[in-house]
């Protein structure tokens, strides 16, 4: 994975996500995108295995879905947006240089 690619990983995913763990689904899955939105999805999904909401009267409340519905919206944005390593048709792009040479010859020039 390219520097560029790990940088918009850690924009979209946050800092504190483990390099390592990008780079070995990155080999996995091929694109910067389909990462992060597994990350997401597993994200979303120990969200969704607890309680959203808990209440204990007078003592505590702990409300968690805007962080669901903030990860929803990112898993969206997602859908739509291009990756660093993808083309505009969304495919993974080409990294590879093409090399053209050609013969130079000097032009005459008559006044």
């Amino acid at each position: 994975m390219d520097p560029a690619a790990l940088a918009w990983l850690h924009a979209q995913l946050g800092p504190a996500t483990s390099t390592d763990d990008l780079t070995d689904r990155y080999r996995r899955l091929g694109t910067a995108r389909a990462v992060a939105v597994e990350v997401l999805n597993e994200r979303r999904a120990a969200l969704l295995a607890d309680p959203l909401r808990l209440v204990v009267d007078g003592v505590v409340t702990m409300d968690r879905t805007a962080n669901l519905t903030g990860l929803e919206r990112q898993l969206a944005a997602l859908h739509d947006m291009q990756g660093p390593d993808e083309t505009t048709n969304g495919e993974v792009a080409d990294t590879s240089t093409d090399l053209a040479t050609t013969v130079l010859v000097p032009s005459h020039r008559t006044r």
